[in-house]
C-alpha cells in the first residue's frame, strides 16, 4: 500500500544524518526499529518499483511459454505421428527397392542364361550336319554289326599264327564269303580300331609293345583271344612287353629248351 507520495514526503527525514538505527537507539529502542523499518519500507518501495514491471513481464512471458510449450507439445505428437508414417513408409521403400533389386538379379540371371542358350543353339545348330553324319553311320554300325563281329571272331580266332600278308588274305576271303552269302559288314572296317582303344595301346606301347600293325594285332590277339597264343619272337619285344605287362600278375616264366630234329 506504499505510494510514491508517501516515500516523497518521508525522503527529507530519511536524508537527514542523525535518522538512523544508531542515534535512535540512544533516544529510544522503539523510535530506533520504527526508524529502521521506515528506511527498509522506503528502500523496499524503491527495488519493487523495478520488480513489479519484471514480475508482470514474467508473468507474461511465462504465459507465452506456457502456450508455446502446448504448441511444442503438440508438435511434438504431430512430429512423432509423421515420424512414424516416415517410418512406415521408409520401410516399404526399402522392401521395394530390396525387390527391385531382387528382380533386378533375377532379370540378369535369365540374361545370361539366355545369352548362354543362344550361344549352345547358334553352336548347336553348326552340329546338325555332323550329327546326320553321325546318326547314318550310327545306323549302318548296327546293320553291319552282325558281319564286323563276325570278322573280328575270326581274325581273333584263326590269324594268330600268321604274318601281315596272310591275315589280310584271310580277311579278303571271308569277305568274299560273306558277300555271297549277303551278310552285311562295313567295308572300310578296321578290326584294330574295333577291338583296342587308342589309350590301351599307348600303355602297350610303354610297356615295350612295337608300334606297328602286326605288333598291335599280336597284342590284340594276346589280350582278347579264349585260346593260348603262340608268340614267334625271334626279336625278344614280345617277351619284353608281356614281362613288363604281367609283372604285377604274378607272372611265371618257364624255359624250354626245344630241340629240331
Amino acid at each position: 500500500s506504499i505510494t510514491e507520495e508517501t516515500v516523497e514526503l518521508l525522503e527529507p527525514y530519511l536524508d537527514m544524518e542523525d535518522y538512523n538505527l544508531e542515534t535512535a537507539k540512544k533516544v529510544c529502542g522503539n523510535v530506533a526499529g520504527l526508524c529502521s523499518w521506515t528506511q527498509a519500507m522506503a528502500y523496499f518501495y524503491s527495488i519493487n518499483k523495478e520488480v513489479l514491471p519484471l514480475k508482470a513481464n514474467l508473468a507474461l512471458q511465462e504465459g507465452r511459454l506456457a502456450a508455446a510449450q502446448m504448441e511444442l507439445n503438440s508438435a511434438q505428437i504431430q512430429l512423432d505421428e509423421k515420424q512414424m508414417e516416415l517410418d512406415e513408409v521408409q520401410a516399404m521403400y526399402d522392401a521395394a527397392m530390396k525387390e527391385k533389386q531382387a528382380l533386378l538379379d533375377d532379370a540378369e540371371t535369365c540374361r545370361r542364361k539366355m545369352n548362354n542358350a543362344t550361344a549352345l543353339i547358334e553352336g548347336l545348330g553348326g552340329e546338325k550336319l555332323r550329327w546326320t553324319a553321325s546318326s547314318k553311320n550310327f545306323q549302318n554300325q548296327i546293320v553291319n554289326l552282325v558281319g564286323n563281329v563276325l570278322l573280328a571272331t575270326g581274325f581273333l580266332s584263326y590269324s594268330g599264327p600268321f604274318n601281315q600278308e596272310y591275315r589280310n588274305l584271310l580277311l579278303q576271303l571271308w569277305k568274299k564269303e560273306m558277300d555271297n552269302s549277303k551278310i552285311p559288314y562295313s567295308k572300310n572296317l578296321n578290326l584294330t580300331g574295333m577291338l583296342v582303344d587308342n589309350a590301351t595301346v599307348g600303355e602297350w606301347n610303354l610297356q615295350g609293345l612295337p608300334n606297328d600293325d602286326l605288333s598291335i594285332q599280336n597284342g590284340i590277339i594276346v589280350t582278347k583271344a579264349s585260346r593260348y597264343p603262340l608268340l614267334i619272337d625271334p626279336q625278344g619285344q614280345g617277351k619284353i612287353w608281356i614281362k613288363n605287362k604281367e609283372k604285377n600278375n604274378g607272372l611265371q616264366v618257364k624255359i624250354v629248351n626245344l630241340q629240331v630234329f
